[in-house]
């Protein structure tokens, strides 16, 4: 059987990477895949700027293989399809999340949860089938298996809707599998950023009563004015925490830097759900004694299978959900990643790419 490469049939591309792990991205010409017959070849007309992407990018999870073309928040125009693909024609409103493939085989891929499939890969700086390296939507172009592509509704608008597909997913999929999605609940959501933000759009839409926590109180404005929520709540504020103790169904926790759990879990009802979302780097403390006293839980929850997925776009063009963006030009990356270090952004960065990113040929 001959596989073929991307070697023998090249798609010119153009994007921007990272070569090693000081952080700076430059241009970088590659080539991607023919289109295979279940192939969906896009456009990329916005990319999402992820938290995730900057942590690959200077390989702070150890992982990282360079070359590296991040981006996993992907949306477009369909330019061609394979003989095969029956979802989608040319001209099609699509776009990518975090991964562009799986076994098909396993449980998980059986139950719609590729997410979970073992040999899940991952939208860049992964192994594909064919052997070669992923590149993500820092990008010109995007070829992907019809499976893995989603249909963004006319009604979106794609810059907003394009983070929906990676911090949407990740924040909708905890809310729906661990049912705190019924109307009158009381949910937490812990950081007000790119995943926190989309998760208080989401519960509100749901019916449930939200709850921001936040070590910031100069977010408080933010979060119940222009989001929405029910409530804030300080972290460090003792008094405040106090007085919402057994208050919440469950948590949604998005913070992804090293935090104290033993207060969140205090703020849980007996059976209440603490579900982490975000990746600190290292460990985090939990007591066992607080679990016991109430039957509660701590979970986690990475993104979602691609039925779901689907699903969640489509809450969002129903409920009118995007992210709440800053739209830069790709000229302009090297210094987005220097303030999402800060956190400097509200709440996502999402790059023009169609109209700003030029190859020098």
């Amino acid at each position: 059987m001959v596989v073929s490469t991307e070697q023998e049939h090249p798609k010119k591309a153009f994007g921007w990477a990272a070569r090693d792990s000081s952080g700076v991205l430059s241009p970088f010409k590659f080539s991607r895949r023919e289109t295979g017959e279940k192939d969906v070849s896009f456009k990329v007309l916005y990319c999402g700027i992820c938290h995730s992407d900057l942590h690959m990018v200077k390989n702070e999870w150890g992982s990282s293989t360079y070359p590296l073309v991040p981006g996993h928040e992907i949306v477009g125009v369909v330019t061609e399809v394979g003989s095969k693909v029956e979802k989608f024609k040319v001209g099609d409103k699509v776009g990518v999340g975090c991964m562009v493939g799986s076994c098909h085989s396993c449980d998980s891929c059986a139950n719609n949860l590729e997410n979970y499939c073992p040999k899940m890969i991952l939208t860049y700086g992964s192994k594909y089938l064919d052997g070669t390296t992923t590149y993500g939507g820092y990008s010109d172009i995007m070829v992907a298996d019809e499976h893995f592509i989603v249909r963004v509704p006319d009604s979106l608008p794609l810059d907003g809707a394009a983070p929906l597909l990676c911090a949407g997913i990740t924040t909708y999929s905890p809310l729906r599998y661990f049912g705190l999605d019924k109307p009158g609940m009381h949910v937490g959501v812990v950081g007000l950023g790119g995943l926190g933000h989309v998760a208080v759009k989401f519960a509100k839409a749901m019916g449930v009563k939200v709850t921001v926590i936040s070590t910031s109180p100069n977010k408080k404005e933010e979060a119940i004015d222009h989001l929405h929520a029910d409530s804030f709540l300080v972290s460090r504020d003792q008094d405040q925490m106090q007085a919402a103790l057994g208050t919440m169904d469950g948590i949604i926790d998005t913070v992804s830097a090293v935090h104290p759990l033993l207060p969140l879990i205090g703020l849980l009802k007996s059976h209440g759900k603490l579900v982490m979302v975000g990746a600190p780097e290292k460990p985090l403390e939990l007591p066992a004694f607080p679990l016991l006293m109430g039957r509660k839980i701590v979970g986690g929850s990475c993104i979602g299978g691609m039925k779901e997925t689907q699903e969640m776009i489509d809450f969002a063009a129903k409920h009118n959900i995007t992210a709440d963006i800053e739209v830069i030009p790709i000229d302009y990356l090297n210094t987005a990643m220097e303030r999402l270090v800060k956190a400097d952004v509200r709440y996502r960065f999402v790059i023009d790419i169609g109209n700003t990113l030029k190859s020098s040929s």
